[in-house]
C-alpha cells in the first residue's frame, strides 16, 4: 500500500503529454466553395459595385464573410481600384491569363484563420483577409482556375481594421500566404497596413513561441518550483522513515518468532534421563549423589 501511495505522488509530479493539434483543413477547397457562393450573388451585377455574399454560405461556417467584385480588366489596369472593403487595388496590374471582365472574390476568415492557415509560433493579431481573382466573364461556370495577377507599378495595400497590439517586447508582422500554402513575412506600416505584390491572404501577427511573462510572474514561478522541491523532499522523507520503522518493527517481531521457535522445540524434546542396568532391564537413574547425613558433635559421642 506504502509502494503504491508512493508511485501515485510522483505520477503527480510528471509533466503532462503534450497535446498535438488537428491537422487545418484544405484551404484550397475553401476558396472553391467561398468563389462558388460569391458567384451565386453576382445576379445581374453592375460594374464596380460590391455584393454581399455572406449569406450564401453554409451554416457550418459562421463567421467567415466573403463578397464578389466584378471590373472590367482594361479599366482595373488603367485606373485600379481604390478601396474594396480592406484593399486597395493599384492601376498598372497585370493579370495570366488576359481576360475581358475579372471578379476578385474577398475573404475574412474570422474566428476560422487559424484553423485553415496555421502558423506556429506566432499569434494572429487580426483576421486572415483574401483577396483572389477569377474569369468574370461567365457567372455560371464552375471549377474556376484562379488567375495570376502583379502589381506592375504601385503595391497591394491591405488595411486592417480592429488590429489587436502585440504583447510588449514584441514586434508586429504581416504575414502573406501564397495560393500554395507558402507565407512570407514583412513589416506592418502605420500599424495596421501590409503591402502586396501578388494576391493571396493577409495578416498581422507576432512571434509567441517564448510566452511572456508580466513583471514578478518569472519570481513566483521559481518560488514555486523551490517550494514543490520542499514539500517533495519532506514527503519522500517522511515516507522513507516510515518504511524504515516498518522494517525496523519486523525485525523484531521475526527475531521474536525464532525466539518462541526455539523455546517451544526445546521444551517438546526436553532434558534426557540418565538411564542405569538393574538386572536384566535398564531404570532412570539419578546423576546427582544424594547428600550424606552428618552427625551433629553432641550426637558423635
Amino acid at each position: 500500500m506504502l509502494v503504491l501511495l508512493l508511485l501515485l505522488c510522483l505520477l503527480c509530479f510528471q509533466p503532462l503529454p503534450h497535446v498535438k493539434a488537428q491537422p487545418s483543413s484544405n484551404s484550397q477547397q475553401l476558396d472553391a466553395l467561398l468563389q462558388q457562393c460569391a458567384y451565386r450573388a453576382l445576379v445581374n451585377p453592375k460594374t464596380g459595385i460590391t455584393y454581399n455574399a455572406t449569406q450564401q454560405l453554409p451554416s457550418n461556417l459562421n463567421g467567415i464573410r466573403t463578397s464578389a467584385l466584378r471590373l472590367r480588366s482594361g479599366s482595373l489596369r488603367r485606373k485600379g481600384y481604390q478601396m474594396y472593403n480592406e484593399f486597395s487595388i493599384p492601376k498598372g496590374l497585370i493579370q495570366t491569363p488576359y481576360v475581358e471582365r475579372i471578379v476578385f472574390v474577398y475573404q475574412n476568415l474570422g474566428n476560422w484563420s487559424t484553423r485553415y492557415y496555421p502558423l506556429p509560433n506566432y499569434t494572429y493579431l487580426a483576421p486572415v483577409l483574401g483577396l483572389i481573382a477569377y474569369n468574370g466573364s461567365n457567372l455560371t461556370a464552375t471549377n474556376l482556375q484562379v488567375l495570376h495577377v502583379n502589381a506592375s507599378s504601385d503595391p497591394i495595400l491591405v488595411m486592417f481594421h480592429d488590429v489587436k497590439s502585440p504583447p510588449h517586447g514584441t514586434v508586429a508582422k504581416c504575414v502573406w500566404f501564397d495560393l500554395n500554402g507558402s507565407f512570407n513575412f514583412s513589416n506592418v506600416i502605420k500599424g495596421n497596413t501590409c503591402y502586396a505584390s501578388q494576391q493571396g491572404h493577409f495578416s498581422i501577427v507576432f512571434k509567441s513561441n517564448a510566452p511572456l511573462t508580466p513583471k514578478g510572474e518569472g519570481k513566483k514561478s521559481k518560488s514555486n518550483k523551490v517550494w514543490i522541491v520542499i514539500v517533495g523532499s519532506v514527503v519522500g522523507g517522511l515516507a522513507l522513515v516510515v518504511v524504515l520503522s516498518f522494517l525496523v518493527l519486523w525485525m523484531r517481531k521475526f527475531k521474536q518468532k525464532k525466539k518462541m521457535e526455539q523455546m517451544e522445540n526445546a521444551a517438546d524434546v526436553g532434558e534426557p534421563l540418565h538411564m542405569t542396568s538393574v538386572g536384566d532391564t535398564k531404570a532412570p537413574a539419578a546423576t546427582v549423589t544424594r547428600t550424606q547425613p552428618i552427625l551433629e558433635p553432641e550426637h558423635a559421642s
